[in-house]
């Protein structure tokens, strides 16, 4: 039997593979925020819990100051869901 979180779970998502490549932490994206961010969302949205549009864009500003980098990360690049 299939719960509703089953369903919630996206499995691993490329926002973790291009933290791992980029070698930035969970905390590096909470510090780099300018918006209400926390630990425990960034980790949801790596492990693949489904998130809302809200947070995926709020993560892809913090991983956007956080590398301050020319290229800049949307959130169809971070989810594919």
């Amino acid at each position: 039997m299939s719960g509703p979180s089953e369903s919630r779970n996206r499995g691993v998502q490329p926002l973790h593979e291009i933290l791992e490549e980029l070698g930035l932490s969970n905390a590096d994206l909470v510090s780099a925020s300018t918006e209400q961010l926390t630990h425990k969302q960034v980790q949801k949205a790596r492990k693949g819990r489904q998130i809302t549009e809200n947070i995926q864009r709020k993560i892809a500003a913090a991983l956007n100051a956080a590398t301050g980098a020319d290229r800049k990360y949307q959130p169809a690049d971070l989810f594919d869901y």
